[in-house]
């Protein structure tokens, strides 16, 4: 999403449950980490999720595309929160941290967007180090009628081009054991991958104890 009208668009959703459940879920699986890392974090609503969630908490979030991150800046500004959330433009493939900078990465929505998803994890995996990992995005229906299904379920009286953008993503995303396949060859074989809701995976590592 690079245009500035496609970022107001996307900011324009209703993502509230999801990115509440997504923080909720988290910090379930992973406690209270200080430093997190979000990639893929658009106009920042998940980490002002976070920040508000937990109040000692420091958030980098990142996204390749201005577009998103200008409107997570005034995102950010209105909630207050400019001293917790450093925005920074930045593939998921080419992560300009070092391992041990964060105690948790996190990401929802990026995995199917990524060029080379084997990249991705392979760059998550490095600059996780030691951290803690949840990672979760839209697992891919076995056939055509389960994807115009879940459409039809959680887009009924969205725009025609939301619709599209939805359909397409299932179509693009992955299942869980492709996700698995992805985790393992990344070196992230303590990593618990599942299916948490209809049309959602969720990957979990807990922070390596030394």
């Amino acid at each position: 999403m690079d245009g500035d009208a496609e970022a107001a668009a996307y900011d324009s959703m209703d993502h509230a449950a999801v990115n509440r459940a997504f923080v909720d879920d988290m910090r379930a699986a992973l406690g209270t980490p200080r430093r997190v890392l979000d990639l893929g974090a658009g106009t920042a609503l998940i980490p002002i999720v976070l920040a508000a969630r937990s109040p000692h908490a420091v958030i980098t979030a990142t996204d390749l595309a201005p577009a998103m991150l200008r409107l997570g800046a005034r995102n950010v500004q209105r909630a207050g929160f400019v001293d917790r959330i450093a925005l920074v433009i930045a593939s998921a493939t080419e992560l300009p941290f070092a391992p041990g900078d964060f105690d948790a990465v996190v990401s929802n929505s990026l995995v199917h967007h990524l060029p080379d998803a084997s990249v991705g994890f392979a760059a998550i995996a490095r600059v996780a180090g030691d951290a803690g990992i949840f990672l979760r995005d839209l697992a891919r229906p076995r056939t055509a009628a389960d994807v115009d299904a879940l459409v039809d379920r959680y887009a009924a009286g969205a725009p025609d081009d939301a619709r599209a953008l939805f359909h397409a993503s299932l179509r693009a995303a992955f299942t869980v054991d492709e996700i698995r396949a992805l985790a393992d060859a990344a070196g992230l074989v303590d990593a618990r991958v599942a299916m948490t809701s209809d049309r959602h995976w969720t990957l979990v590592r807990g922070p390596r104890r030394s």
